[in-house]
């Protein structure tokens, strides 16, 4: 018989799997981040590396992924060990998913033409999003329910956003023939950041249910 793995070397690899985890983080954050400054700013160039940047995220998702079902086939966890891993495995497919999001909006910068002003809202939504995300990974690291339960409750303002802004483009739109294609490409991009919301929750909902053992899918609540 071969022998049983130990507990600390569990553990030890649940550590170096949590800081790649927290390195696909970043890699998620600056995508989005910097594919809203494309849209902002009108940069192609810069739109461009983010479309090209994500296969590093893909990459590293899938090499995570390997490593969760391996760890899961070594150790066999059980109760919060295993809850762990299940949350890793979890959030790393949303950070993917942030990720193509990341390209969607990059992509909606390379068909803009100059000059293209944006709705007032657009980027306010946009950090108020990059912070669910920061709040949602910050609460898994920490293990912290209550931030997380805030990043749900924190969900409900950016869905009226999302509301208010495609209201207001379709208003544009309505009055103005010529406003159409912008006002159709900020209602993608507001969609997709809404998406990324979506993705920040999901990542929160992940942690009530890794720390306190409850699913709380659809009714996480600050």
């Amino acid at each position: 018989m071969g022998a049983v793995p130990s507990p600390d070397k569990f553990h030890r690899e649940l550590e170096d799997l949590k800081a790649r985890l927290l390195k696909l983080a970043h890699l998620a954050e600056a995508a989005i981040q910097r594919s809203i400054a494309a849209f902002l700013d009108q940069d192609r160039d810069l739109a461009k590396e983010v479309i090209t940047g994500d296969g590093a995220i893909n990459d590293l998702e899938e090499a995570i992924d390997g490593e969760c079902i391996r760890l899961i086939a070594l150790f066999q966890p059980v109760a919060i060990d295993l809850r762990q891993l299940m949350a890793v495995d979890h959030i790393i497919a949303e950070l993917e998913r942030v990720g193509d999001l990341a390209v969607n909006i990059g992509e909606e910068a390379l068909t803009l033409e100059p000059p293209r002003p944006v709705h007032g809202q657009l980027s306010q939504m946009a950090r108020e999003v990059i912070k669910m995300l920061e709040d949602s990974l910050q609460s898994f690291l920490d293990r912290d329910t209550r931030r997380a339960r805030q990043v749900c409750k924190a969900d409900t303002l950016v869905d009226e956003m999302n509301r208010d802004i495609i209201q207001d483009l379709v208003q544009e739109m309505i009055a103005e023939n010529a406003a159409v294609p912008r006002a159709l490409s900020q209602i993608n991009v507001v969609r997709h950041l809404e998406r990324v919301g979506d993705h920040a929750t999901n990542i929160a909902e992940q942690v009530v249910y890794m720390v306190e053992g409850e699913s709380v899918r659809h009714r996480c609540q600050g």
